[in-house]
């Protein structure tokens, strides 16, 4: 029980994925539609069983969800995701006919025990545009600590013209690079998730792909993950030493996307960054906020997250 409301909170259950697949899916898209947004996952339900399927995949038994205890159906989710460094607070949802009887406050208070019982940070991303969702953080004691804008490209079919800078080149990624990968991301901005690009890199859900800059002396400047799913069309993570990087990683990824429409989180502050992606066509879609219950991380460098998975 939780608060003696009438939920239980648990972790999911295996055979449960479509049940919480098909709460991601109508909730979300009802908030949305509630704003006049419009509809974020245009296809079917059984298309978000991909946030299931990658977080079970990642991180087994992390997901907690809140079940009624009258009909035993499942009205809240919310995912988690522990790494060495802290604790990333994923996707959450509860029913839009529930009631609000506190179901998102009660999983995040479960989470955040978690996060303090490992003695980590425990940090998300999450919309600008619902100041429910921010005001539901922020009374938890989560601070922000860096702001991004979510862009959306339509890559044409015959893909795009990668821009050239001397002394950087870009590849795909080979596990050989996931030692490096890590070592980059871990001084940038002091995040440990070294699975995560191991999980990308080993691609076999074959929704993935990850790409690296190397400068003339083949050193790993950044990488950049991306996932091409009806669920789930994103670029990112990422890391990268500086702009001119960002840019060129940014581009060669976009290209594994042809004739699709990715979305793709650019850090406000990084105007240069933001600029060449105007320049290149991008436009604004939403605004997120990163937030961080205990210290935040120090970026020394550019860090692009993303929402599959929320791991960063």
């Amino acid at each position: 029980m939780s608060d003696s409301l009438p939920f239980a909170i648990r972790p999911m259950q295996p055979d449960e994925a479509v049940q919480v697949a098909n709460l991601i899916f109508e909730s979300t898209n009802q908030w949305y539609e509630s704003k006049g947004f419009g509809k974020i996952f245009q296809g079917d339900p059984e298309d978000c069983l991909v946030f299931p399927e990658v977080y079970e995949d990642l991180d087994p038994g992390c997901c907690l969800v809140a079940v009624d205890e009258s009909s035993d159906r499942i009205i809240g989710s919310c995912f988690y995701h522990p790494r060495e460094s802290h604790v990333s607070l994923g996707i959450m949802n509860a029913a839009h006919d529930s009631g609000h009887r506190g179901i998102a406050k009660a999983l995040l208070k479960a989470i955040v025990a978690i996060a303090k019982e490992r003695q980590q940070p425990l940090r998300l991303v999450s919309s600008a545009f619902n100041l429910d969702s921010f005001s539901l953080y922020n009374k938890q004691g989560f601070a922000p600590y860096a702001f991004f804008q979510d862009m959306f490209f339509e890559v044409p079919e015959s893909g795009i013209v990668v821009d050239r800078t001397e002394g950087l080149s870009a590849r795909a990624a080979a596990l050989d690079d996931v030692e490096a990968i890590h070592s980059l991301e871990t001084s940038i901005w002091g995040v440990s998730r070294r699975k995560d690009w191991q999980y990308f890199i080993e691609n076999r859900r074959g929704i993935w792909g990850v790409d690296v800059v190397e400068n003339d002396q083949g050193q790993m400047l950044g990488a950049i993950a991306t996932v091409a799913h009806p669920g789930s069309r994103l670029l990112g993570p990422g890391i990268a030493t500086d702009q001119n990087v960002a840019t060129l990683l940014i581009q060669t990824s976009l290209n594994r996307h042809k004739g699709k429409t990715p979305v793709f989180l650019i850090p406000s502050q990084q105007t240069e960054l933001v600029a060449n992606m105007y320049a290149l066509g991008a436009r604004n879609c939403e605004l997120h906020v990163a937030q961080s219950l205990g210290p935040p991380p120090e970026i020394n460098g550019i860090a692009l997250p993303t929402f599959m998975p929320e791991t960063g």
